[in-house]
């Protein structure tokens, strides 16, 4: 697989964040929907869109519809290996952060059917 510093400048842009981290390491816990990321970040949901965005256009991502709710979650199989490989150690790199170990903690009390609905 050959690759440009383009594209790889893009799939860093998409890392270069904290909260779309903290994004992809809540997803590595659950899928969650858009109302549970913008209440754990504490962040508007078009912020929150964006990043979801950003994250799923580079392929870290997907969407799932399910009825009323779309669900976001980690690609359980990304088309582009470099992206596999992040996701695998992201643990490594981050999962000792204490704003990641607090994030892990309140998306197990967050609950859809209240955040949703405010």
């Amino acid at each position: 697989m050959t690759t440009s510093i383009k594209e790889n400048t893009r799939l860093f842009k998409a890392l270069s964040d904290p909260n779309r981290l903290r994004i992809l390491k809540m997803l590595q816990s659950k899928s969650l929907c858009v109302c549970e990321i913008t209440e754990v970040l504490s962040l508007a949901t078009s912020t929150v869109s964006k990043h979801l965005s950003i994250l799923r256009d580079t392929g870290f991502i997907i969407e799932e519809k399910d009825g009323k709710w779309v669900n976001y979650m980690i690609n359980p199989k990304p088309s582009d290996p470099r992206i596999s490989s992040v996701l695998s150690t992201l643990d490594f790199w981050i999962s000792d952060d204490n704003l990641i170990i607090s994030d892990k903690q309140k998306i197990q009390k967050v609950d859809r059917n209240e955040v949703c609905g405010r």
